[in-house]
This record gives structure tokens, sequence and C-alpha cells, in this order.
């Protein structure tokens, strides 16, 4: 029973953490059919700018101003990048986003060297929350847990409940209409990019401490969060959602089975397989979500609630 409660927990805080950095992925392929090849380097961003901030400030100003960095540096990379290469199709986007994230990689390792920096959690909330089954549970992760729920309830309601939400979902559909109107489309799309390069940010800044800040935390995270959004389903907020629960909860249970393949399937005979036998679904829990991903493809390949074919 004790295993099942840590790993729901640790499984709902690691899911809401990727809806956190795949609900930005999700906003700008809505919105601008793009899919962001360095999104993961926009959260990378967001941790070494708060790791900065926070040497000459607090980790609470570089909560709020470490995204705002980054979503203007999206911004940037949208107005005099992005917005040139649009014209000319969706190749010429993943190339230039794909170069992208390289070139932000070496900045990275430029600037703040090529091992990991001592970015810690903030005194303020380094301490145990509660305990649990005999376990003291980190105050840091109901924090993660507060702030993802607070960024998609907040998430929701522009989008739904306020004017600005719906000039954003009719750009969508029918810009001429809403250029007619007298809303500069060019500007609204500079945004949501900015928007969702500083959603990525604000992952990066509350995640790069809670795993390990370094320059190779984009490539880590990067392929598991287009497996979110292709889940989910290209361009849908709640399946996103959903598909990160389930990736969250799916590898934080597998972490803790410590049964093998062998005990599992030993009546096919694999328990007298060594190479086979041996194989802990614990050590399997990185590709679960990749198998995820094939399964639902081949099922519905739009994803779980989407509207486009992958």
């Amino acid at each position: 029973m004790e295993t099942v409660v840590f790993a729901l927990l640790n499984g709902v805080i690691y899911g809401l953490l990727l809806f956190m950095l795949s609900s930005g992925l999700t906003l700008i392929f809505s919105m601008m059919g793009v899919l962001n090849f360095a999104h993961a380097s926009f959260y990378m961003l967001g941790a070494y700018f708060a790791y900065t901030l926070m040497e000459g400030s607090n980790f609470w100003i570089a909560l709020f101003i470490a995204p705002v960095l980054v979503g203007l540096a999206g911004m940037v990379v949208e107005r005099y990048g992005l917005r040139k290469v649009h014209a000319r199709g969706h190749v010429a986007e993943l190339l230039f986003t794909f170069g992208l994230a390289y070139l932000i990689d070496e900045v990275v390792k430029i600037f703040w060297g090529r091992t990991a920096v001592n970015y810690k959690v903030p005194e303020l909330l380094d301490f145990p929350l509660f305990t649990l089954y005999g376990a003291q549970y980190p105050a840091y992760r109901i924090f993660i847990l507060l702030v993802a729920i607070l960024m998609l309830v907040a998430l929701w309601y522009l989008l739904r409940r306020t004017r600005a939400g719906l000039i954003i979902q009719a750009a969508l559909t029918h810009p001429h209409m809403v250029g007619h109107l007298g809303h500069n489309v060019p500007m609204i799309f500079m945004m949501v990019f900015g928007a969702g390069c500083a959603l990525a940010g604000l992952a990066g800044v509350i995640g790069g401490n809670y795993f390990i800040t370094d320059p190779a935390m984009a490539v880590q995270m990067g392929p598991i969060v287009f497996v979110v959004v292709v889940v989910g389903g290209l361009g849908s907020l709640e399946g996103a959602f959903i598909a990160a629960m389930l990736i969250g909860l799916l590898q934080t249970s597998a972490v803790s089975i410590n049964a093998s393949l062998a005990d599992i399937f030993g009546f096919l005979g694999l328990a007298g397989t060594s190479e086979v036998g041996g194989i802990t679904i614990a050590s399997m829990a990185p590709m679960l979500p990749f198998l995820l991903l094939v399964l639902v493809l081949m099922v519905r390949p739009t994803g779980l609630m989407g509207d486009r074919e992958v």
C-alpha cells in the first residue's frame, strides 16, 4: 500500500510537470501549426535563467522573471526567425527549430559550462511537509503540484472565458476575418509563441532543481514532451493533460516494480533465458511512454483527443 500511494503522488506531480512543459508546445501547434523542436531548449533556458537570477536575488523573483525572459526570447525568435521561414512550409520550420535547439544548447555550454550547476531548492520549501508511512514527503513536490494546477486553471480560463482567448481561438480558424476586424494577427501569433515558450520556461524554473540542471536536460525531456503531445492529440490541451498524467503515472509506477520479466511471463519459458529473464519492469520504465505512443497510434492515429493525424 505504501508503494502504491507514493507512486500515485509522484506520478501525479511528474505528470503535471510534463503537462506544464507540453502545454506550451500544444498551444503553439494549435495556433500556428508549428511543431517546435526547440521547445525543450526553452525549458532548459528557464532553469538556467532562474539559477542565474537566484545568485543575485532569490527563487521567488526568479520564478516570475525567468519565464518572462524566456517568453521574450521566444517572441524574438518568432518575429525575426520563424516568421521568415513560415511561408516556406513545415519542412523549413522543422529545420529552423531543429537548428535552433542545437544553437541554444551550444550557447548554454558557452555561458554556464558543460557540467551541472548547483541549482538548489529554495530554503523556504526545503523541508518535509508531512510524514506518510514513516517516510517524509518534501514540501517542494507539493509546491510543484500547486503551481501546475494554478497554471492549468489560468490557461483554461484565459482560452475559454476571456476576450483575449476568443481572439486567439478565432485567429486559429479565421485569421483573415480577425485581421479585417482590426486585430494584428502576426502580433497575436508572436505573443502566442512567446507564451508557449514562457510556459516551458516556467516548467524549467520549478523542474530544474527537482531534477538536474545541466546541458543534457533538453535532450532528456525533449522526446517525452513530443510523446505527450502526440499521444494526447496534436493541438489538444485536454489530450495533452490526459496523456501527461497517464505517462507520469505509468513511469513512476513502473519504477517501483522490482519484478522481472521472468516472474511475470514465466509461463512462456522466458524464465530460463538469463538475458531476458533478468530484465525488470523498473529498468523498462523509460521505454514505456514510447510503447504507449506506438499502441495509441496503432489504434487512433489522431491521438486520444486530437483531430489531426500524425
